[in-house]
């Protein structure tokens, strides 16, 4: 068989897969499985099919395994988001669609020669750095849990920091690619540009307290800088950095260490001031109180999981027992309802899809193109990390979304924007020279 063929059976098995969940969302809430169920699972395997179509005409030696690791990520997501609220499962269904499209369009636009984006590498990297200061412009920013993220035009809200990675990837990916010599023979002139993109990206990430995203960012500069030269020391000098940082940021940010005390001690015997209200309370029931429930609840998935559509989410009142649970915290759902075995499989989903993004970053025959599919899936990993680890406490919880998972249009378009680089990459490496 084919890698295309392949391709196609592996987006008919997720789409076999969203289905049979989708349906067993709607059999757990309504004791049926009814007619709008069953087109949901149709229209998502049209929409996969139309995107293997795509790539069919457009990047036929691509990876064949990208796609459908994508459509289960997916199928994850829709599923989940459905299971939480109905419209917001709609609403993320109309978003998928939308990254399909965008990555359909890019395949497209880029099929040629998508190394022409190295030409525009300088102005990626300004582009990076004004969205990420989009959302600390008065009139045009808004806050969400104490973090300054959304840029609201109306009708219309998006995360400008989410495609902010994309840009700083591509503009590192073109930067390093021209210098890498030069850095590794430690010519301080030459990190001149590079320190500069990422001091100023890190400055407006720390003045937004999107501190999670400062993490993805410092991480990914740290990756690529280490494919680009081989230099093992760039990567202890920049972990000595991060860790100065921290401390500086420690001592001048509450948040940041409201942050750190709430993953060291979630739980308190006695009663600590409550910021949100004012009084004495228990930290779990103010400042920790999101993350104490995330860990109950996957405490209470056990092994095997509750069943789609058995898990308790909302008090008797309806009121929402893990806030933001659709985005920051969808783990923890997946993981009572699914229980380890599912968390597991979803998690090795991830993995299966970084290996897959390493093995092209390998395989790729040019500077930019290893160091372009090398920052798309570092980025993917340590962002699965970051989010898996904060729920998990095993580092401190930061409000970043769960690739292709988590309810959110931008993450998901941006999601697909960096799985359409990753294609690129791959059909030009696999092709004969």
């Amino acid at each position: 068989m084919s890698a295309r063929g392949r391709e196609l059976v592996g987006i008919l098995v997720a789409s076999v897969i969203a289905g049979v969940a989708l349906a067993s969302v709607a059999i757990a809430r309504d004791a049926e499985a009814s007619p709008a169920v069953v087109r949901y699972g149709l229209l998502f395997a049209a929409l996969y099919v139309v995107a293997h179509v795509v790539l069919r005409r457009t990047v036929p030696a691509a990876d064949s395994a990208l796609l459908p690791l994508a459509a289960v990520l997916t199928a994850f997501g829709l599923t989940f988001n459905y299971r939480l609220d109905a419209d917001d499962g709609a609403r993320q269904a109309l978003w998928v669609a939308i990254g399909v499209v965008v990555l359909c369009a890019t395949l497209v636009l880029l099929r040629r020669d998508y190394r022409v984006l190295e030409s525009y590498r300088y102005l990626f990297g300004v582009a990076a750095v004004a969205l990420l200061l989009l959302p600390s412009v008065p009139g045009l920013g808004t806050s969400v849990n104490d973090a300054r993220l959304w840029v609201d035009l109306g009708a219309f809200q998006f995360q400008p920091g989410e495609l902010a990675k994309i840009c700083l990837v591509v503009f590192l990916a073109g930067y390093l690619r021209e210098k890498r010599e030069a850095l590794a023979q430690g010519r301080l002139k030459d990190f001149g540009p590079l320190l500069a993109i990422w001091g100023a990206a890190m400055l407006v990430i720390v003045q937004t307290n999107d501190l999670g995203s400062a993490l993805l960012t410092f991480g990914i500069f740290l990756a690529m800088l280490y494919v680009a030269t081989g230099r093992a020391l760039f990567v202890a000098a920049g972990l000595g950095l991060f860790v100065a940082g921290a401390a500086v940021l420690y001592n001048a940010l509450q948040h940041v260490q409201d942050r750190i005390t709430i993953w060291l001690q979630p739980w308190t015997d006695e009663r600590v001031f409550c910021a949100v209200s004012g009084t004495m309370e228990f930290r779990q029931d103010c400042a920790s109180y999101q993350l104490v429930r995330s860990l109950y609840s996957i405490a209470n998935g056990g092994f095997g999981g509750t069943g789609i559509g058995g898990g308790t989410f909302t008090s008797t009142d309806g009121t929402e027992l893990i806030p933001y649970l659709r985005t920051d915290f969808i783990y923890s759902a997946i993981a009572q309802e699914l229980g380890l075995v599912g968390a597991a499989a979803l998690l090795l989903c991830t993995m299966l899809f970084v290996v897959r993004g390493m093995r092209i970053a390998l395989r790729a025959q040019d500077g930019f193109s290893k160091l372009l599919a090398a920052g798309l899936t570092f980025g993917f990993a340590l962002q699965v990390f970051i989010i898996v680890g904060g729920v998990l406490r095993v580092v401190p919880l930061t409000g970043i979304t769960l690739p292709f998972v988590s309810y959110g249009g931008t993450s998901v378009v941006v999601n697909f924007l960096a799985l359409a680089g990753l294609l690129l990459v791959s059909d030009r490496a696999n092709r004969p020279r």
